[in-house]
């Protein structure tokens, strides 16, 4: 009989995890999925809206993208790390006014002030905080990294206290209701309950031409299929992972030596980031920013896509998103009474009967079908197993 030589436990072989993609042909025909998933969305965004949507139906579309790239984040914060964030309108509107201001002062002209500063007649001069923003090279970035420092330092109190769950979605509530009153304040430097209006250009480019408008739809477009393939290879690093296993068992990951809490914090600030950039290339697309835009009832509806579509995917957040959002423009002008009603209706009525949103509705299909290979149940980190204990990503 020949003697079997153990295998040391270091160098053991261990079973992929449920839900994990295997080497081989496996593997390679997820990402030929994935390229072929891009390739259409690109030539659904680029090539078939451009030619059967008026460019009145194009701004729209537009502006529905922008709400996606927030949706995008907040199924980051939410559908994989379990941070129910209701305040994502302050973020989006710290982009959109970093660039509206630097916009509204490119249309002065050098030295000169908004136009609405003048008919206040409250100021004299620009103020101090505003003159940065005339150069693109600070505006640009501030679009962005303001959010994620706002983000960053609220994260950094609230989750390193373990504030959590309903907590944490009423604190970021109340800064979206605070970041309202707070411009609203100021109608002198930031136009009151009006906003920054009546913004002509874009870097030189006359937003009232048509061909620039749709010239701002493709950079939209493109940023929209940027972001999705930048959040694919977040959730599928061992970062992801993590973040998963941060959701599902916090104190079992505090307990293997991990901090939850800059774990948590690195998706508030990458989904406060988005909503920045969503904010800044909003503005071009609509040619406005106003507190209505970025309060609570915005922040609610942002989420509300977000679970409609399902917020634990990456494409439901996108398309649900657009939906609620296509949804409210239609749906508005016929019963302009009674949107807000459907829509807190189609909040409950998803969270109690479809958790996972739309995008559970092919699961569910395919596990009705007696015929159909079973759908693959939702991994976690802590589903991977050693010895019958639960085993998360090395540190």
């Amino acid at each position: 009989m020949t003697a079997v030589t153990p295998v040391p436990p270091s160098t053991a072989v261990h079973p992929a995890p449920a839900g994990a993609e295997p080497p081989g042909p496996s593997a390679r025909r997820s990402r030929l999925r994935t390229a072929a998933g891009f390739a259409f969305g690109a030539a659904l965004l680029f090539a078939v809206a451009p030619l059967v949507l008026s460019d009145f139906r194009l701004a729209l579309l537009a502006k529905y993208l922008c709400v996606a790239m927030v949706a995008v984040g907040i199924g980051i914060a939410w559908g994989r790390g379990g941070m129910l964030t209701l305040g994502q309108g302050v973020f989006f509107g710290l982009g959109g006014y970093a660039m509206a201001m630097h916009l509204k002062l490119a249309d002065a002209g050098p030295g000169g002030m908004p136009d609405f500063m003048q008919l206040y007649g409250q100021l004299d001069e620009l103020p101090l905080w505003w003159r940065p923003f005339a150069s693109p090279w600070f505006a640009l970035p501030a679009t962005v990294l303001l959010p994620m420092a706002v983000a960053f330092g609220l994260g950094s109190l609230v989750f390193r206290r373990r504030v959590r769950g309903a907590y944490f979605a009423i604190l970021s509530q109340a800064l979206a209701a605070a970041m309202v009153i707070l411009l609203i304040g100021q109608q002198g430097t930031t136009g009151g309950t009006n906003g920054l209006t009546d913004i002509k250009g874009f870097f030189g480019y006359n937003l009232d031409d048509p061909v620039n408008q749709r010239m701002v739809y493709f950079i939209i477009a493109g940023t929209l299929l940027a972001l999705l393939a930048l959040t694919r290879q977040l959730i599928q690093s061992r970062y992801g992972e993590l973040l998963v296993a941060v959701r599902d068992g916090e104190e079992r990951v505090r307990f293997l030596g991990y901090d939850p809490a800059s774990v948590k914090l690195v998706a508030y600030v990458v989904a406060a980031g988005m909503a920045g950039l969503a904010g800044a290339l909003f503005v071009p697309a609509v040619g406005i920013i106003s507190p209505a835009l970025i309060g609570i009832v915005p922040s609610i509806e942002f989420v509300i896509g977000v679970a409609v579509g399902g917020r634990a995917t990456l494409l439901g957040p996108v398309l649900g998103a657009v939906a609620v959002a296509w949804a409210r423009t239609a749906l508005s002008e016929r019963f302009p009474g009674t949107w807000t009603y459907l829509q807190g209706l189609l909040f409950v009525v998803v969270v109690a009967f479809l958790p996972g949103g739309l995008a559970s509705l092919w699961a569910l299909a395919r596990r009705r079908d007696g015929g159909a290979e079973p759908a693959r149940r939702r991994w976690s980190p802590f589903t991977r197993r050693r010895d019958g204990r639960a085993e998360v990503p090395a540190a």
